[in-house]
């Protein structure tokens, strides 16, 4: 038998295995890179960072600034939306993933905003007070 035919069905198998994407509607956005959907579940967005809003967690009075800026332009565009999400990890209680909008990705539109920086995987966080 071709090593063709013996690939198929384990590729179909794999396939399936993977989990499709659900849908939810985001009910609050805590910053510009966390939000809540209505079922209450906490997502974090994949591959991107947003300033932090807190004092006790931002690194200067200009990340605090740009915390809100961010958080204003994630509510303009996720709050009472139906989203698509594509889990891809946890992280602090958290669901971490990749999140679409009408068909787009929210990170990329939050980093094309300048709410949000990419934060590839074991990279150090941004540095939102050099800018």
């Amino acid at each position: 038998m071709p090593r063709t035919e013996l690939l198929a069905p384990l590729l179909l198998i794999l396939a399936g295995a993977a989990p499709a994407p659900q849908s939810g509607v985001v009910a609050w956005v805590t910053d510009g890179d966390t939000f809540r959907l209505k079922s209450g579940e906490r997502i974090r967005i994949a591959g991107i960072d947003a300033p932090e809003t807190q004092p006790g967690n931002a690194r200067c009075r200009a990340e605090l600034a740009r915390g809100k800026a961010a958080t204003r332009a994630a509510i303009a565009l996720l709050k009472g939306r139906t989203v698509e999400i594509e889990r891809v990890g946890r992280s602090y209680n958290r669901t971490v993933a990749r999140v679409r909008l009408d068909g787009r990705d929210v990170a990329t539109t939050l980093v094309e905003q300048g709410a949000a920086n990419w934060w590839p995987h074991g990279k150090p966080k941004p540095n939102w007070c050099r800018r």
